[in-house]
């Protein structure tokens, strides 16, 4: 990894056990003083510093989730997706905390870098995650890194430009660039701050560059940071910034006793990488506690010789977890698989190209996973409507 931190804690350690001043050596000597004072007496370890929030989330025997958007985790909707939470053998939601346009879905105290880009859609964010614990629902926190419009907007020298203004996608959104340390630090910082509410894992999504980067990477504008001149080509380069993000992350969460997990394109476990966005699959996965590919059925095409995928959920959810299964068990510790399936009707693909996903639909892609070993899954609904009747267990 090319960016490596030596933690505050670290230093305060070293200085406390040591205690004594080392003089430097003149640069011509080369060469490193010995210290002869006497160590002061501390056991050979010490125990870590690790965040207590005062809320007490148990791991599941496997997570079921649902995802939740902000306005819905503080609306009306949240009493409706407690219920469902509590009928069915759903335990876990995945909640937008960081959202899509880099907006925060609560507003922090004022003395907060990150004030002025919250919104009060969760009102009291704390009060949330208690009702949480009370219904024993495992609470993770959606953190939206790199596609970040507000950021980029506010920070044109932290995004791409294209002939002097921040470049949008067709669809008006806007990325920082993952170059950037700084670009690091302040999602990492955001993830800090719901770890220190109580989430006890963070998921960090659009964690790439943006879609086609790689058609358009020669008229946009942009650092590089660190990664200026290593030797490696612009391709490589864009695969070691995701994965040296993802890696340090993981690093600086740490003392906050949580996971971390990462969204990532279905198609990437199928590819030995995809350099263009920058996602390299066993890479990330090597840095996570738990991977989550997004394979809706709907979002592929004729992968796995199937032609409409969205009409065969079972068959398609299977033949991707034969491929995933397989480059996880290239990895000596490989994370918790926990895909996004789909809780929706994909009527967009038109006529004769799509199902109306109810419970048979939803139920086929779990059991495709059940039936190759994966035992975690969450399921995808903008609008936090999901299906009922189903049942989620093997």
């Amino acid at each position: 990894m090319k960016y490596i931190a030596t933690s505050a804690s670290a230093a305060i350690l070293a200085l406390a056990v040591f205690n004594t001043d080392v003089l430097a050596e003149s640069h011509e000597q080369h060469q490193i003083r010995e210290v002869s004072q006497q160590q002061k007496g501390f056991p050979d370890s010490m125990p870590r510093f690790v965040y207590d929030s005062g809320l007490t989330f148990e791991y599941p025997d496997a997570v079921r989730g649902i995802y939740v958007t902000g306005h819905s985790a503080g609306g009306e909707r949240f009493e409706t997706l407690l219920d469902l939470m509590d009928n069915t053998d759903l335990n876990a939601m995945v909640i937008d905390i960081k959202e899509d346009h880099g907006y925060l879905t609560y507003v922090p105290e004022e003395d907060s870098p990150f004030y002025d880009i919250g919104q009060p859609y969760i009102k009291d964010p704390r009060a949330m995650l208690e009702t949480l614990e009370e219904h024993e629902v495992y609470p993770i926190a959606r953190v939206v890194v790199f596609k970040d419009t507000i950021l980029a907007n506010s920070r044109p020298d932290l995004s791409f430009q294209d002939n002097g203004q921040v470049w949008a996608n067709g669809r008006e959104e806007s990325f920082v660039n993952p170059f950037l340390k700084e670009v690091w630090d302040y999602n990492v910082e955001i993830a800090i701050e719901a770890a220190k509410m109580g989430f006890k894992e963070i998921q960090f999504d659009y964690v790439r560059f943006p879609e086609g980067f790689e058609t358009r990477d020669d008229v946009l504008t942009y650092g590089t940071g660190d990664y200026t001149d290593d030797g490696n080509d612009e391709t490589n380069e864009r695969v070691d910034a995701v994965t040296d993000f993802v890696a340090y992350a993981s690093e600086q969460l740490e003392p906050y006793d949580v996971d971390v997990s990462v969204d990532i394109f279905g198609y990437s476990a199928t590819l030995p990488e995809a350099p263009g966005i920058g996602q390299n699959f066993n890479r990330i996965s090597e840095n996570v506690d738990v991977i989550s590919s997004m394979i809706y059925p709907s979002h592929w095409t004729s992968y796995f010789g199937i032609a409409k995928p969205d009409l065969e959920p079972y068959n398609l959810i299977s033949e991707y977890a034969k491929v995933e299964n397989a480059k996880l068990a290239e990895l000596e510790d490989p994370p918790v698989s926990r895909p996004w399936i789909q809780d929706f009707t994909a009527s967009y693909l038109g006529a004769g190209n799509y199902l109306v996903y109810g419970p048979n639909e939803v139920k086929a892609q779990i059991d495709a996973l059940y039936d190759n070993g994966i035992n975690e899954f969450l399921l995808w609904n903008a609008g936090n409507t999901y299906t009922g009747g189903v049942d989620y267990l093997p």
